[in-house]
């Protein structure tokens, strides 16, 4: 398999701290997203017509795109995606959650402060709405920890690994995760996981 990816991208963490996990060889091709690289005419028509990364080339060559599609993919029939129908859809549930309401808001923030983008005042405003959505994300997160060791059926997942990896490094935009104690000791369970790979460890 190949993954085509950028070792900033939380996004791609996720791919690349699946394959590690589950023991899957990879070949790791790299992009750099600020030369836009993901958006040639090559890249558009053949690996993501959408112009982004990750996106996982298959050992038969098909091109599979989304992060979280990809992890539902590659999960399948392993410990990491539970077997029930209703437990299955909680996953998916925590996937959703992460793309919807927790990645918009606190991934990007950690994009423009890592990758220098320019502050317009525009941005500035919508920085401000993007830390209160993204505190909002992450209280949700803790409310659902009370409790429990992990998101799904109290046992590590793929709901796991799609929310770790851009809350692990929330600091990086910015965000204080003082306040989040079930959280951190969450973050923690996680990191202590058997073949845990940091974000950036290429492979």
């Amino acid at each position: 398999m190949r993954l085509h990816d950028n070792l900033s991208s939380g996004n791609g963490y996720k791919v690349r701290l699946l394959l590690t996990l589950l023991g899957l060889p990879f070949e790791r091709v790299e992009y750099d997203i600020d030369k836009d690289e993901t958006r040639t005419p090559e890249f558009l028509e053949k690996i993501n017509p959408n112009g982004r990364v990750p996106v996982l080339e298959t050992e038969s060559g098909e091109f599979l795109p989304e992060s979280n599609a990809i992890l539902f993919y590659l999960s399948e029939g392993t410990p990491l995606l539970p077997e029930g129908r209703l437990e299955q859809a909680r996953v998916l549930h925590w996937m959703f959650f992460e793309q919807y309401s927790h990645e918009p808001n606190v991934a990007t923030p950690r994009f423009w402060t890592t990758h220098h983008v320019e502050m317009t005042g525009e941005r500035r405003i919508a920085l401000e709405q993007k830390r209160k959505l993204g505190y909002d994300a992450l209280g949700v997160m803790e409310r659902h920890l009370d409790g429990r060791n992990f998101f799904v059926a109290d046992r590590y997942s793929i709901a796991d690994i799609a929310l770790y990896a851009y809350t692990h490094v929330a600091d990086e935009g910015g965000f204080d995760l003082q306040g989040f104690p079930l959280i951190r000791a969450w973050l923690e369970r996680v990191a202590a996981q058997p073949g845990h790979v940091p974000i950036t460890q290429g492979q």
